[in-house]
């Protein structure tokens, strides 16, 4: 059974979604602030955190980082519950590392099928094919664990499956709307540059090994094919 963590300070709202997710087959607990939800996350250790942005004491972007930054936590799903019109808290917190985003006044019965979808996103991301490799780099889907040159790399939940998206596609282009749409499993509804910050930081993690994705100026990013030194 997938844990689910609520966090959102409007009481009936968080007794709806927690009726609703509970019946939905979720197992759930609610916290009403952002400091009690990273107390909570902590103990609880949620599959998916379903954060309201807007909480009475810390912005749900500021605990959407910590909970991204957190080792114990990083790779946990995070969907956003957003304002009707704030295109830019939504773009903010897919920057931040965020799953999905939901945006009220939004059908409960939507929301647990955006939830569900997200889960199985990180399903996949264990299943499939053996270890993917690309230079120094091993990416073990069952351990949900990536290498470079033997030393563990520390990634997000997104931040694996977009390195696993590239490492499936050797040599072919990926344009953003691609990976927006097989990574994220949304569609590029919104202007985001989110996927140049994914790459950029995906880069950053996986140092000097990181130069084998490339930009494809205009169009997107790929993976250099292994022989193209050869």
């Amino acid at each position: 059974m997938s844990r689910i963590l609520i966090v959102e300070d409007e009481q009936d709202l968080a007794n709806l979604l927690t009726y609703n997710l509970s019946a939905a087959g979720f197992e759930t607990e609610t916290s009403h602030s952002g400091a009690a939800a990273l107390s909570r996350a902590k103990a609880f250790k949620p599959d998916l955190v379903l954060l309201d942005l807007m909480l009475p004491d810390l912005p749900g972007s500021e605990v959407l980082r910590l909970i991204k930054e957190d080792p114990n936590l990083r790779r946990t799903a995070v969907v956003m519950v957003t304002a009707k019109g704030q295109e830019s808290d939504r773009v903010q917190g897919l920057e931040l590392g965020a799953d999905d985003y939901v945006v009220k006044p939004f059908s409960v019965r939507e929301l647990a099928l955006r939830v569900k979808a997200v889960l199985r996103r990180m399903a996949r991301d264990s299943e499939g094919t053996g270890v993917l490799s690309a230079g120094s780099i091993k990416l073990d889907p069952a351990r949900h664990e990536v290498r470079v040159g033997g030393n563990e790399v520390a990634l997000t939940a997104l931040e694996f499956r977009l390195l696993k998206t590239l490492l499936e596609r050797p040599g072919r282009v990926q344009t953003r709307e691609v990976l927006l749409s097989d990574v994220w499993g949304i569609e590029a509804e919104i202007t985001t540059r989110t996927v140049d910050t994914h790459i950029k930081r995906l880069r950053e993690k996986l140092g000097t090994a990181g130069d084998i994705i490339e930009t494809v100026r205009g169009v997107g990013y790929k993976l250099a094919s292994p022989d193209k030194d050869a």
